[in-house]
């Protein structure tokens, strides 16, 4: 597996030697997810530097690395044996200072930004990567089944922040794959309301967006429900949100660009008289990070094919009222897509 991605990003570059240093790319190209470490992959051999804390468990999660004592020797003090050439990096992550000491102990190299060619690779998932991501958004699906019998007047967002958290942890999750959000009443017009002290009360929505990293994989989905029964204007915008996006989860396909679904639903939205209330991007995709390529906004040219993950989440958003956003993930396939989030999205009326 991992072979057979350094081959793919090899394909993409015309360079031959190219230095991994951000953690997920460290996990993706290796195996390895340990603390500070270092990727030098070339076309005929691959190393990985790091330091005593990490050294047994970099030999047991990347067995075809070499693995190197930065105490004994680094990536740069690798190199400089090497005839100079180019070298690719990622610009996205490496800091200023670590940018300028690989150009003092480098001169002669030319240093190569490979951030966005490996941001590309890496948003069409293997075999591998769906399914875990499938066990992952499963999970967050089984929190939200769990959780559902805690909402209920007086008790707290941030009490059905930690069941969900503790739930997923419990059941093989490392960690929420970002801070859970648990916004109620009037602080669900809030698209990122961290969960807070606010206890529930009767009328409320309760927009909840979370998920779990899952061996690495991180899961996301959004569902609002209301505490009591709905108002008929709560249903209204209930219903807006759920209509915008099943269109636009019926016009994904390979072919397709992130800004033509994202104005789909945004059509329905505003032609419901609520555009000024949708702010944010429709959706984007999922993997080692939780913000990955492709983008669903008004401005993506993202062109999806199968094999790309990617969240639908329109939502409406009006202040003093309340907001509503649901969301699912949903993995491009040749046909259309499959959509990896089954909890129901009839209006729960708790």
């Amino acid at each position: 597996m991992f072979k057979k991605r350094i081959e793919a990003l090899f394909r993409a570059v015309e360079i031959d030697t190219i230095y991994i240093t951000s953690p997920e790319n460290l996990q993706y190209y290796s195996g390895f997810t340990g603390g500070e470490a270092g990727l030098l992959l070339t076309r005929e051999e691959n190393l990985l530097f790091t330091d005593s804390r990490y050294l047994i468990q970099a030999a047991k999660e990347a067995p075809d690395f070499t693995v190197i004592d930065i105490a004994k020797e680094r990536a740069e003090a690798c190199l400089q044996k090497k005839s100079p050439d180019a070298v690719g990096y990622e610009e996205s992550f490496m800091t200023a200072v670590a940018y300028t000491r690989l150009r003092e102990k480098l001169p002669d190299y030319r240093l190569l930004p490979l951030s966005e060619t490996i941001l590309g690779l890496r948003a069409v998932k293997d075999e591998t990567e769906q399914a875990l991501t499938r066990r992952a958004e499963t999970l967050a699906d089984e929190a939200f089944t769990h959780v559902l019998p805690l909402v209920k007047p007086g008790v707290t967002e941030r009490d059905i922040a930690l069941e969900l958290e503790w739930y997923m942890r419990k059941n093989g999750a490392s960690a929420p794959s970002f801070p859970i959000i648990c916004a109620s009443g009037v602080r669900s017009a809030m698209p990122h309301g961290v969960a807070t002290d606010k206890k529930l009360e009767i009328g409320d929505f309760v927009t909840m967006d979370f998920g779990c990293f899952l061996e690495g994989y991180a899961s996301d989905m959004t569902r609002t429900v209301v505490v009591g029964r709905a108002t008929d204007e709560q249903k209204r915008v209930y219903e807006t949100v759920l209509s915008a996006q099943q269109a636009a989860l019926s016009a994904i396909c390979p072919g397709v660009t992130g800004k033509a679904v994202d104005e789909i639903a945004r059509s329905i939205i505003a032609n419901a008289g609520y555009g000024d209330y949708f702010g944010h991007a429709l959706g984007h995709g999922t993997g080692l990070l939780i913000h990955e390529r492709p983008v669903l906004s008004p401005k993506s040219e993202d062109v999806l094919v199968p094999g790309m993950l990617v969240t639908v989440e329109p939502g409406i958003y009006i202040e003093n009222f309340g907001g509503v956003r649901i969301e699912d993930l949903v993995l491009v396939t040749e046909e259309g897509c499959e959509n990896l989030t089954h909890s129901t999205k009839e209006l729960l009326e708790l």
